[in-house]
Order: structure tokens, then sequence, then C-alpha cells
């Protein structure tokens, strides 16, 4: 009993530092530094697939900080989650500065401050596989970290594969891409819920980046779906009993639908996708942030 209780405790709270190994610690200051001691910077991987949103890294994936994702992904060293959700947070804060949004009133698509944290889904297979789903959970401390430091935020897992796909390990840029393609959707009724708010997908690493690109259609299609509906739902309204006023009524439908003001689509530039990660490749940070 003493031995499974130590096995277990060793799970949670590791007895030495899960970036270099350093005893007593889940976390020593060395790798602290280098997972949240440095100003998340925008990256882009090279070749960059279409449609991926601007994203924001905290970190390289080098050296501890690697050894830290592949602690709590790989061996459930679930200690690292609250580190690993302040370093998303910084990086979902860098690019919601960038972009001119802040962290106030007014980010959200609807008018309401809220940042929707959406994290890419992990395949079921390999939830079953970790017995927990990393990025959820990080992204799960990211929004409670936000909340901490006064900015309104929440997770929205409106994501799902719809189909199954092969492990992205080995695979190169243009079959992670094909692998991907077409893979992911919103979940039934989810869409909704991206209305509330800014819209930032999460991920714990992006290296081609085909991964949060396929989030974004994802999402992107389900916004043109959504506006599509509203559209529809209006002009039916307007025919029915209302042919006398059918110039009025086509001005009006331009801007309300059932009496709401008519929000915007995710791809409209003013509420493009934004993406944040915990680490990226080193080459893929931009040298200067102009």
């Amino acid at each position: 009993m003493r031995g499974w209780w130590r096995d277990l405790t060793d799970l949670v709270l590791p007895a030495e530092c899960a970036g270099c190994g350093a005893p007593r610690t889940v976390l020593c200051p060395r790798c602290r530094a280098a997972l949240c001691g440095r100003e998340p910077r925008r990256v882009r991987p090279v070749p960059e697939p279409a449609g991926l949103p601007a994203v924001h890294a905290a970190a390289p994936y080098a050296e501890e900080v690697r050894s830290l994702l592949l602690a709590h992904k790989e061996r459930g060293v679930l200690a690292l989650a609250g580190e690993l959700g302040a370093a998303l947070a910084g990086a979902v804060r860098a690019g919601l500065g960038r972009c001119g949004a802040g962290t106030g009133a007014g980010t959200g698509a609807g008018g309401s401050g809220t940042v929707l944290l959406v994290p890419v889904p992990s395949a079921r297979w390999a939830v079953r596989a970790r017995g927990h789903d990393p990025v959820r959970r990080m992204a799960l401390a990211a929004a409670g970290e936000l909340r901490r430091t006064g900015t309104s935020a929440r997770v929205a897992a409106v994501l799902r594969q719809r189909r199954p796909v092969l492990d992205q390990a080995g695979l190169d840029a243009r079959r992670r891409l094909a692998n991907l393609d077409g893979a992911l959707e919103v979940t039934a009724g989810g869409g909704r819920l991206l209305d509330a708010g800014r819209v930032v997908l999460v991920d714990d690493l992006i290296t081609t980046g085909a991964s949060l690109a396929e989030a974004a259609r994802a999402l992107r299609e389900a916004a043109g779906e959504r506006s599509r509906v509203r559209t529809a739902v209006y002009g039916a309204v307007t025919r029915e009993g209302r042919d006398e006023q059918r110039i009025a009524a086509r001005t009006e439908s331009e801007q309300w639908v059932h009496g709401a003001p008519e929000k915007p689509p995710l791809n409209t530039p003013r509420h493009a996708l934004l993406a944040a990660v915990i680490a990226a490749p080193r080459d893929s940070f931009e040298i200067n942030r102009n």
C-alpha cells in the first residue's frame, strides 16, 4: 500500500523537476524561466499553411521546455498543468495585445469581453492511452490564470474529430496537411457558444501548423454556416406578411436578424481568429515584431 501511494504521489507531485531532474521540486527556477521567462512572440512555420491564424508562442520547443511538455502529456505529470497554463495565458495575452483587441470589454464578436479558448482536440485513442486530455487541461489552467489577472475567459471545447487520423509524428508538412484535411468539425450546438466572445485557438505545440490551420478552417466553416442560417431565417420572416415592405426589409436585413445586431463572422479582419501555443521550433519565431 505504501509503494502504491508513493507511485501515485510521484505522478501528481514528482520527486524531481520534470525539465532537468533537479530534486525535490516539480519545476525548478531555471526551467520555469525557460518556460515563462521571455515575452511571447509571433511564430510562423515555413512553409506556412493556408488559413493559419496569427499564432503566438511562449517559448522555443527545446531542452527543458520539450521535457516539460512531454512529462505532462505522455507521463501524466499533472502538477505541471498550472505552470504550463500560465505560459499559455501569456501567449494568449500577447496575441490579443498585438491585434489591438486588448483583454478588456469589447474583445468579443458580440461585444463581450470574454475570451474563449478553443483547444485543438486530441485523437480519442491518444486521450485513452494517456488517461487525460493534456491540451484541454492546459486550456482550463490558462483560462483560470487569465481570470485571476482580470480577463474574463473560459474554455469552449467545441471542436471534435469527425474521422480517424494518423499519428502526426513522423509525417512531413505535406502529409500532415493531407492527414488532417477536413478531419475536424464543430460539435452540434457548439457554434452558438462562439458568439459569446473573442475566440483564440490553443494547443501545446506548433510544428508545421497543420493542426491549427485545420481547426481554424472548421471554426470559419461553422461561422459561415451560422451566418447563412441567420440570413435565411430573416429572409423567410420578412417575406411572410411583409411583401409591402420589401425595400425597407431588404435594407434592415443588412443589419438585423430578429431584432438583434448581425455578428461578424470569425474570418473578417476585425474579428480574425487568433491562436496561442506554449512552444514552437526556435526557427519559427519572428526576429522582428514590427
